[in-house]
């Protein structure tokens, strides 16, 4: 069974798109929370107005048109952050990723919204005017997938992963596999997700979203006793995943490794989380990457500042672990990108273990006293020298996913 390196990494996200810019923003306690107003304004169905953008993404001049016209803006941040992995490992231009050993597995929650409004005037009218040759591409659940494999001419195996909140976490779990089992020797592995009001109506029905639309800076508040919801953001990445033995013979920087995955599903409701078998899919990663619970030195957890979620996760996390593990939530930095969220948080906690320096959870001020004994990370960033961390993801379903890293 081989082993997956990680050798290249790249992103866009609501707080910039390179690790020293986004490190600088949490260091000075900057989050990427918005207030949409007056965009939102119109939508009066809608309670909350808060989110987190991509400001400023525009599709690079250099990308031909004729590889950009199936792409939506999911599809454009994807390719913007594989692009981005591809030049850091080395291999952007490179031969090997179109000679069919390079494959993908990539996600988002849904495509680009906007594209079905073409199918909706057809049913309402019995014609429409916005729909054309692409329209399906960049409305289909793997439109991110697809458009990825297109744009960089990928001829391996392709794995869609369009499985709501898990959806960049499961692409970086099969990619592994794929590489482990000998079935690819390079994988490119993540999730993206735009950030649209229909997004967010499906959270503000649920009485899941905040509402504290006055006061951006103060949410959302994963794992906080005074949370009052999540805030849906976008944002994409994308790991570089390789051969072990074939990425050190070429010389690329190993980051780290992909040890460990665990995924399973609830069950039971498709919407309230089950503390048993979120606690089943972390073991499963552990048991995968062969450790005890003792060598996990920080847990990246889901952590959407949402009640039910927050609690059963940390049942969850205390009942696998058995003490109080260090963990902390991305989200009240990011927002929860949904589809992009797994992919976001693998890169960027590949980057802190590295540095051996974990951010706080932004907003956690007084934890929830229903959420279980675990090592908050709260106020101020700390040093940890974590040799390996876990990282998890939770989604509607009740599908469940754990991936642990080893620092390179």
């Amino acid at each position: 069974m081989r082993r997956v390196a990680v050798t290249g990494m790249g992103g866009v996200t609501a707080l910039g798109n390179t690790w020293p810019d986004i490190r600088a923003a949490m260091r000075a306690g900057r989050t990427g929370i918005r207030a949409m107003s007056p965009d939102w304004d119109r939508f009066a169905g809608v309670n909350t107005r808060l989110g987190a953008p991509v400001l400023d993404f525009t599709v690079p001049e250099h990308w031909p048109r004729k590889k950009t016209r199936t792409m939506g803006r999911i599809a454009t941040l994807a390719a913007a952050a594989t692009e981005r992995a591809l030049e850091d490992a080395g291999l952007l231009g490179d031969p090997v990723i179109s000679g069919g050993r390079t494959g993908a597995a990539f996600g988002s929650s849904f495509g680009s919204p906007d594209s079905v409004l073409g199918f909706y005037e057809l049913k309402m009218n019995g014609a429409s005017r916005h729909l054309n040759a692409t329209t399906y591409i960049q409305m289909m659940g793997h439109t991110a997938l697809v458009n990825v494999g297109l744009f960089f001419g990928i001829t391996g195996r392709m794995i869609p992963t369009s499985n709501a909140c898990t959806s960049g976490s499961q692409g970086i779990g099969y990619a592994a596999e794929a590489i482990r089992w000998g079935k690819a020797d390079i994988m490119l592995a993540g999730g993206a997700e735009e950030l649209d009001i229909t997004d967010v109506a499906v959270f503000d029905t649920l009485f899941a979203t905040s509402t504290r639309n006055d006061a951006p800076h103060a949410s959302p508040r994963p794992f906080d006793r005074d949370r009052d919801g999540l805030v849906i953001g976008e944002g994409a990445a994308t790991l570089v995943l390789e051969d072990y033995e074939r990425a050190r013979a070429r010389g690329a920087t190993i980051y780290g490794e992909v040890v460990g995955f665990g995924t399973n599903a609830d069950g039971s409701h498709v919407t309230q989380p089950q503390a048993a078998t979120m606690e089943i899919a972390l073991r499963l990663a552990l048991e995968d990457a062969g450790l005890a619970p003792e060598a996990i030195g920080l847990v990246n957890g889901h952590g959407t500042a949402t009640e039910w979620g927050d609690i059963a996760e940390t049942q969850a996390t205390r009942a696998a672990f058995g003490r109080a593990v260090p963990i902390h939530s991305l989200k009240g930095h990011f927002g929860h990108s949904l589809g992009a969220c797994g992919a976001i948080e693998a890169w960027l906690g590949m980057e802190m273990m590295r540095e051996g320096w974990a951010c706080p959870t932004a907003n956690l001020e007084a934890i929830d006293e229903r959420c279980a004994d675990l090592d908050y990370i709260m106020g101020a960033g700390r040093r940890i020298d974590a040799e390996y961390f876990m990282s998890n993801n939770f989604a509607f379903g009740g599908v469940n996913t754990s991936l642990i890293f080893r620092r390179g």
